[in-house]
């Protein structure tokens, strides 16, 4: 180990606790912790995970974080471990618990703010897993502005049945296809029993790894630190490098908001759409950059996406996972492949201390790999994720186009008033092939917490109708979902939004081309039917989801709950 680096705690939060005779006892209880005067002396820095043993995308993250503590400890700071809730979407999924995911994401931003300004720490490596949790500390480093890395847990290895590789999900569409009878008990048990093989995140481009890529392009990541699975060692070697890093930004006085901007945004939206990733990114991008005061809506999101080349092969509208694409180099390859094409703002600075060209100046693209396609070759010239709009959807909708041979659909109406009652008439085939299945009351407010519809679109293709009918919500769905699937329709039905005007028979037109999504009626007979339209109930009159509903806003604008960095008048980082 080197000399001893000097940190200056004049203007770092930790001198709140640790400096002056005045705060004596507040060190008596770092000393009851076994820390000596030298520790106390330099930077505290918060180490912050998702762990649990909820699921297995977080179960890694507590033997990471003892890694990252090493690295923060040889690069002369004090590591103060701590954790945080997670909902893991697999399990919440297709029940009342999805409720809880997108509040989720506000609590754990919420407790990690809460902690860091409770104790006074000076920087913070977040380590997450899970999908709501990797948006959720991301807004904390940016709402905090501290000195910030963020790492993620990694990817789940995939499993095998019958020769081929699996994801969670095809179980999902196996619970449809066992619906109709084209897969017995026993190979659904199996299926169930060889899906999830290891620790880490669901290893397509779900949310969680779409997420994961955002972290490395929009700088908060060390590159490549997104890619290895989570069962690999050499996520040991990115653990430590976190961190050191997390010392070196604060030695520089680099900031989460140094970073943070619209460009590096631009730089994220860019890689979410060229890896055909999750809808859900339209949600968390623009709440980060609400966290910064930047103006970047559902809308700056789907304009990106619809001028960027899909590029990236992976599961669910895809071949191949997470594990394949590391194996040629990672995220690094994609950020490479649009940096080629000047897709990418590359003077955007990033936790290295470098710009994320810098980063990638000595990264090869693997020429005549099939995973990631050079931008002059493209799976498809637009994004694998697009926004739509019109008089169904005034405020906007997303939807996932990855792998769609068919963008067009034109259909009647079948409202469902929740997302229950049409899993419910799936299951028993109860729809016709040609209709646009409507699901309302599942936004932000309304649902209340805007659930995911992945076991409803997944049973949907299991019984091999994905392209047979179209599915509409003021709800979300997950990054697994595949089909003509529109989702953040807005403005959503609880306040009024024309989804909770539509009734059954209504022709609904959607065009992921030109990006509109229209329903055959006149502005005079929606308004009419406004006249007569009064909210749903909900079981939701108490506690953390209650609160949520109260202050939670549009899908448009990242379903926020705060004002956010325009309502500040100051920032923890300078306190």
């Amino acid at each position: 180990m080197g000399a001893e680096k000097k940190f200056d705690k004049s203007k770092l939060p930790s001198r709140h606790t640790t400096v002056g005779p005045e705060r004596a006892p507040h060190r008596s209880y770092l000393h009851a912790m076994g820390l000596g005067d030298d520790e106390i002396a330099r930077p505290l820095i918060g180490v912050a995970t998702t762990w649990n043993e909820a699921a297995p995308c977080n179960i890694s993250l507590s033997r990471q974080a003892q890694v990252v503590k090493r690295g923060v400890e040889l690069a002369q700071g004090t590591p103060r471990e701590f954790t945080t809730i997670t909902v893991t979407d697999g399990i919440a999924m297709g029940h009342e618990g999805m409720k809880s995911s997108l509040v989720s994401r506000e609590v754990i931003a919420d407790s990690v703010e809460l902690t860091m300004r409770g104790h006074c720490y000076d920087g913070l490596v977040g380590l997450a897993g899970c999908d709501k949790s990797l948006p959720g500390m991301m807004m904390a480093m940016v709402r905090l502005n501290v000195p910030s890395v963020f790492l993620y847990g990694g990817s789940i290895l995939p499993g095998s049945f019958k020769g081929r590789d699996v994801t969670v999900q095809d179980l999902f569409e196996a619970v449809g296809q066992h619906a109709v009878g084209a897969m017995n008990d026993e190979d659904l048990h199996l299926l169930e029993c060889m899906a999830c093989p290891s620790a880490g995140s669901c290893g397509a481009q779900f949310t969680a790894n779409t997420m994961a890529c955002v972290s490395e392009a929009i700088g908060l990541a060390l590159p490549h630190s997104a890619g290895a699975p989570a069962p690999y060692e050499i996520r040991d070697t990115y653990a430590h490098k976190s961190g050191e890093a997390v010392m070196d930004l604060i030695g520089l006085n680099l900031r989460p908001r140094d970073i943070v901007n619209r460009k590096s945004l631009e730089n994220a939206a860019r890689v979410v759409a060229a890896t055909g990733g999750s809808t859900n990114a339209g949600l968390h991008l623009p709440a980060i950059a609400h966290e910064c005061g930047i103006d970047f809506d559902l809308h700056d999101v789907c304009d990106i996406f619809r001028d960027t080349p899909y590029i990236a092969d992976l599961k669910p509208g895809g071949k191949y996972v997470a594990k394949d694409l590391f194996e040629i180099g990672g995220v690094p390859i994609v950020i490479k492949a649009l940096i080629e094409g000047g897709y990418i703002h590359t003077d955007c600075i990033t936790v290295t201390g470098k710009t994320i060209g810098e980063n990638h100046e000595a990264v090869a693209f693997p020429e005549g790999n099939k995973i990631v396609y050079p931008v002059s070759n493209p799976i498809t010239p637009t994004g694998g994720v697009v926004g739509l709009r019109g008089n169904l959807a005034p405020e906007g909708a997303i939807v996932k186009v990855a792998g769609m041979a068919k963008q067009q659909f034109t259909g009647p109406a079948r409202v469902f008033e929740c997302e229950e009652d049409c899993f419910a008439a799936v299951q028993k085939g109860d729809y016709e092939d040609g209709e646009v299945l409507v699901i309302r009351n599942e936004g932000p407010k309304g649902g209340p917490g805007m659930r995911e519809m992945l076991s409803t679109t997944a049973a949907i293709y299991g019984q091999g109708r994905g392209d047979k009918v179209a599915l509409i919500t003021d709800g979300r769905f997950s990054g697994a979902t595949r089909g003509f699937c529109i989702g953040h329709v807005g403005p959503e039905a609880a306040v009024g939004g024309p989804i909770g005007l539509l009734r059954n028979g209504d022709t609904i037109s959607i065009d992921a081309v030109a990006g509109t999504i229209e329903v055959d009626l006149s502005d005079e007979e929606l308004e009419s039917r406004r006249a007569d339209w009064k909210p749903q109930s909900h079981n939701y009159n108490a506690g953390a989801i209650w609160r949520y509903a109260q202050t939670v806003g549009s899908a448009e604008q990242g379903a926020v709950c705060h004002p956010g960095a325009k309502g500040e008048t100051h920032v923890y980082a300078d306190i």
